[in-house]
């Protein structure tokens, strides 16, 4: 067990903290579990309160281009108000509850790029220090891995995975940030569209499912991208297939109407599981010009579906890479 000492703030003979995940990967609205394991330092402290912090790298689009950031998405206060003795063991046990709308990091134990971590936060004598930064993993829900694997049997491929600062109007969404799964088009939409992109809204109660189709040149040039969403349950049995290609028609047909005369963010926004059209409140942006912690992954969805393409495929090493600087930058910086 490797402790980070508490530099910084703290100064030099604080205490160490290290903290332990479950291992496994979490799903979104269910329970992260594990230890914040503290030693105390070269003298008492009295630890005023332990936070978990759930922090995501994202990008800002804005006018000179595109930014990438940190943000904190989530805390949660799991222990304090007790005296840590000079090298004194300490270990405090939790179980938080992730938001909903917590991005997925993974399909099948295969790694989208998104890059997630949970930062442990210390407050001793009124100085705060943040020592430990750990990988965050998190799977689909089963609705979410449902539509994506009906996505797959369709000939959708997967593409690259990011998260983007802003929200999307007319949706319960709740973070600053949400995140769009980006596919390639199946053959029979390849004429009609770039790419298409997935983002899932959850809640206690279900999920909304936001599609946005690229805009591509020629007699649509001038429209911006569409989007819809539908809502669906948590315990839905659907003909997926199905009911995910009448949606991709749905979405299609209504950004060809953009080409014509329909304004960008106009229609229902509250239109509930068959196409409520509408646009996001932050700036638009060509998808194009879009780019992630996933940029160069490609990794092609076979005739098994999208699911198992992306356990087949190969993740390209710069997502990696990018993934495993994160969190030792972050601890460099601390150091």
């Amino acid at each position: 067990m490797v402790f980070k000492r508490l530099l910084g703030s703290l100064g030099v003979g604080g205490p160490t903290v290290d903290t332990v995940l479950v291992p496994g990967a979490a799903r979104p609205g269910g329970t992260l579990s594990g230890q914040v394991h503290l030693k105390g330092g070269d003298a008492d402290f009295d630890i005023e309160h332990i936070t978990l912090e759930l922090v995501a790298r994202i990008e800002a689009e804005h006018e000179d281009g595109e930014s990438e950031g940190v943000i904190a998405f989530e805390r949660f206060t799991v222990g304090g108000g007790f005296r840590l003795a000079a090298g004194e063991p300490h270990s405090v046990p939790f179980t938080v509850t992730l938001p909903w709308e917590t991005p997925i990091t993974e399909l099948y134990g295969q790694g989208l790029g998104i890059v997630l971590g949970v930062r442990t936060e210390l407050a001793v004598a009124g100085a705060k220090d943040k020592g430990d930064l750990d990988q965050l993993s998190v799977t689909p829900l089963p609705v979410q891995e449902a539509i994506l694997e009906a996505l797959g049997q369709l000939g959708f491929g997967f593409k690259s995975a990011d998260l983007e600062l802003g929200r999307i109007g007319g949706t319960g969404q709740q973070l600053p940030f949400y995140q769009e799964l980006e596919l390639t088009p199946a053959p029979k939409y390849a004429q009609q569209v770039n790419e298409i992109e997935v983002t899932f809204l959850a809640t206690p109660g279900g999920m909304e499912v936001v599609l946005e189709a690229d805009k591509r040149g020629g007699l649509f040039s001038s429209g911006h991208d569409a989007l819809t969403r539908f809502t669906v349950g948590h315990h839905d049995v659907r003909d997926w297939n199905t009911e995910v290609d009448g949606w991709i028609r749905q979405l299609v047909e209504h950004r060809a109407s953009y080409g014509s005369h329909a304004a960008y963010g106009h229609g229902d926004p509250h239109a509930s599981g068959h196409g409520g059209h509408y646009g996001r409140d932050d700036h638009h942006h060509d998808s194009h010009h879009r780019s992630g912690p996933g940029v160069g992954t490609v990794v092609a969805a076979g005739a098994a579906g999208l699911a198992v393409g992306v356990v087949g495929g190969m993740v390209a090493a710069e997502v990696v890479d990018e993934v495993g600087d994160f969190f030792e930058g972050d601890e460099e910086e601390e150091g």
